[in-house]
């Protein structure tokens, strides 16, 4: 495996980054994860977008441009030789010292890691998803901003944890309010009598962009679909409940706390917008090979 480190493609045993960079000593940094089917890269540009404003809102100077970024996020995946696979693009505020500030740290490091990824087992897939609700609250738009995705995930581990310390495949988080934000790694959306709901980005969920394909897909189906504010009633009632997110795609949950959702099986709607999804992700993209 090849790895891109500021304009530099290392073996993996070589890539290196500094033990006083940022990144690592407080999850100083921002990243996106991209995932890359039959050749082309899936909405590349979105999450470049999202790369930068992500930048913006943290005061972070990326170092290259986004054409930059761009091709050497391509020509990461072409020396790895792979078609199919995950890209985690992350830039992190770079070497500094060991005190806080940001200002010791001249200029911020960019890494390019391109590999395959499974999220979760096959069967998964076919059966549905279980979850469990999480005590640890989704992080408020006040303490870190939702709409970053930065490299400070201890948030969303911490209720990885709990979820799986509970024998569950997905903890669902709740805000300071009470309200559905998102999963520790999805969004999440509930089906109840043929409309989709979703929680609102300010109730803390991320602006996924799977999360917003699934928008295009239910425009072009003709599914009813909406954002509001969500209580875990919405889904012990709901008739179905799909997760979605770059790395775990589109994927089905079946049970909350015990309860089953719907009749405890993926649901006909959800088999739709997942059908098509595969459809849009295996044919559209920016080409590997241009």
């Amino acid at each position: 495996m090849k790895i891109y480190i500021d304009g530099v493609l290392y073996p993996e045993a070589e890539a290196k980054i500094s033990v006083f960079d940022h990144g690592l000593l407080y999850g100083d940094g921002i990243f996106e994860g991209i995932r890359f089917y039959n050749g082309r890269v899936f909405r590349l540009e979105e999450h470049l977008e999202r790369l930068w404003d992500s930048a913006k809102a943290i005061r972070l100077k990326i170092p290259i441009s986004v054409d930059e970024m761009r091709e050497a996020t391509l020509e990461t995946i072409r020396q790895n030789h792979l078609e199919d696979g995950y890209i985690r693009l992350l830039v992190t505020r770079g070497k500094g010292n060991l005190g806080l500030s940001p200002d010791r740290c001249p200029k911020a490091t960019v890494i390019i890691i391109a590999d395959k990824i499974q999220l979760y087992p096959v069967e998964k897939y076919i059966k549905g998803m279980v979850m469990v609700t999480c005590a640890t609250r989704r992080a408020a738009p006040a303490a870190l901003l939702p709409a970053v995705k930065s490299l400070n995930y201890l948030n969303n581990v911490m209720a990885k944890v709990e979820a799986t310390h509970a024998g569950a495949d997905e903890g669902v988080m709740l805000n300071e309010q009470g309200y559905v934000a998102e999963c520790t790694g999805d969004n999440i959306f509930v089906i109840r009598k043929g409309v989709v709901t979703t929680p609102p980005v300010y109730a803390g969920a991320l602006c996924g962009i799977t999360r917003n394909v699934v928008f295009e897909i239910c425009q072009d189906l003709g599914i009813p679909i909406r954002e509001t504010e969500m209580t875990r009633y919405d889904i012990y009632t709901a008739d179905e409940c799909f997760l979605t997110g770059t790395a775990a795609e589109v994927i089905a949950a079946i049970e909350l706390d015990t309860r089953p959702i719907g009749d405890g099986k993926p649901g006909v709607i959800t088999g739709r917008i997942i059908a098509r999804f595969r459809e849009i992700a295996g044919s559209t993209g920016t080409p590997i090979h241009g």
